[in-house]
C-alpha cells in the first residue's frame, strides 16, 4: 500500500515538474519576447530621442535665424525711418528756393514782357537805328533772343513745377508712421511713387516710355500705416518695372512699340466694402512655377550680384500680412506677365 503511495506520489511530482518546465520554458519565451520588445523600444527611443535632439538643433538655428532677420530689419526700419526723416526735410528745404524761384518767375515773365514791348515802340518810333544799336542787335541776335526768352521762362517754370511735384511726392511718400494706423490716400500714396519712379518710366533710346494706366476705385483713405505701405508700392512697381526691361532683351525699339511695356494699376473696394484690393499688373517676362512658389521667401531673389537684395518682395509681404494684417498674393502666367494683388482692411 504504502508502495502504491510513494509511485501515485512520484507520478504526481513528475507531472508538477513537466508543468513547471513547461511554465519556464513559456516564461523564457515570454522574457525572450520581451527582450526583444524591450530592445526594439529602446532603439525607437533611441530614434526618437535623436530625431528631438535634431529638431530642437533646427528650432535653435531657426530662432537664431529669426532673432537675426527680426534684428535685421529692425535695423532696416530703423534706417527707413531715420532715411524718410532725411528725406522728408530735404524736401521742404527744396521747397524753400523752389517756391522763392517759382514766386519771382511771374514777375521776371511780367518785367520781360514790358520790356520787349518797350522795345516794339523804340523800334516803331526810330525805325532808322543808329550804327551803333544796329551792330548790337546783330552780335546779341536780338530777333532771336525776342522769340526765345519767353520759351526760356516757361521752360524755367516747368522745371519749377517738376521739382515742386518731385518734393510734394518725397514728403507724401516718405511719411513717418507711428504706432497707430492713419488715414491715408492710398491714390496719393501710389501717385508719389510713380512720380518718384518717372525716370525709369520714361523713354529712351532702346524702349518707349512705359505705358502707367492707373484705373483707380471711388474711394482714397484707408487707416494703415502710410510710410509702409509707400515701400510696397515702390518695390512692387520697381519690381514690375524690372520685369518689363527683361523682357525688352534682344527686342528692337520697334518691337517694343508695337506692342507696348505696361503697368496696370487698378484699386477697388471688395463687395462687402471692408477691404480695398490693389493689383498691379504687368506685361513682362512672368514668373515660372518654382520661382513664384519661393517669391516672398526671406532673402529669395532671381537677380543678379549688385541687381538687388532680394528683400523688396519679403519686406512687402511681411508689411502687407503682419503689419496691415491683410493678403499679398501674385498670378502670373510666364511669358504674358505678372499681377500682384494686395488686400488690405479698411479699418
Amino acid at each position: 500500500m504504502e508502495s502504491f503511495d510513494c509511485e501515485k506520489e512520484i507520478q504526481q511530482l513528475q507531472k508538477t515538474n513537466r508543468i513547471i518546465k513547461k511554465q519556464l520554458e513559456r516564461s523564457e519565451a515570454d522574457r525572450m519576447r520581451l527582450e526583444d520588445i524591450n530592445k526594439k523600444k529602446e532603439s525607437l527611443l533611441k530614434q526618437v530621442i535623436y530625431e528631438l535632439t535634431e529638431y530642437q538643433n533646427k528650432l535653435e538655428e531657426r530662432s537664431q535665424e529669426l532673432e537675426i532677420m527680426v534684428f535685421n530689419l529692425q535695423m532696416m526700419e530703423n534706417k527707413m525711418s531715420t532715411l524718410g526723416s532725411l528725406v522728408a526735410d530735404v524736401a521742404h528745404e527744396i521747397n524753400n528756393p523752389i517756391g522763392f524761384i517759382a514766386g519771382n518767375l511771374t514777375p521776371a515773365e511780367e518785367y520781360i514782357h514790358n520790356l520787349l514791348c518797350l522795345l516794339d515802340i523804340y523800334q516803331r518810333t526810330y525805325p532808322q537805328a543808329s550804327q551803333e544799336i544796329q551792330e548790337k542787335s546783330e552780335a546779341i541776335d536780338l530777333e532771336y533772343v525776342r522769340e526765345d526768352l519767353p520759351k526760356l521762362i516757361s521752360s524755367i517754370k516747368e522745371g519749377t513745377d517738376r521739382i515742386s511735384n518731385l518734393s510734394k511726392s518725397l514728403r507724401t511718400f516718405s511719411r513717418a508712421d507711428i504706432e497707430q494706423k492713419v488715414l491715408f490716400n492710398v491714390h496719393e500714396g501710389i501717385n508719389s511713387t510713380l512720380v518718384i519712379l518717372k525716370h525709369r518710366l520714361q523713354g529712351n533710346k532702346i524702349r518707349p516710355a512705359i505705358q502707367v494706366i492707373q484705373d483707380y476705385g471711388e474711394f482714397s483713405s484707408i487707416e494703415c500705416f502710410p510710410g509702409q505701405l509707400n515701400q510696397v508700392f515702390m518695390n512692387l512697381l520697381a519690381n514690375a518695372i524690372d520685369a518689363l526691361e527683361e523682357s525688352n532683351c534682344g527686342l528692337s525699339f520697334d518691337e517694343i512699340k508695337a506692342n507696348p511695356n505696361q503697368i496696370i494699376i487698378h484699386t477697388a473696394l471688395t463687395e462687402d466694402k471692408k477691404r480695398v484690393l490693389i493689383r498691379i499688373k504687368d506685361n513682362g517676362v512672368g514668373i515660372p512655377v518654382e520661382v513664384k512658389e519661393k517669391i516672398f521667401n526671406h532673402l529669395f531673389t532671381t537677380k543678379a550680384v549688385g541687381k538687388g537684395t532680394g528683400l523688396g518682395l519679403s519686406i512687402a509681404y511681411q508689411i502687407i500680412v503682419q503689419k496691415h494684417k491683410g493678403a499679398l498674393e501674385v498670378n502670373s502666367v510666364l511669358g504674358e506677365g505678372s499681377e500682384f494683388i494686395i488686400t488690405i482692411p479698411i479699418y
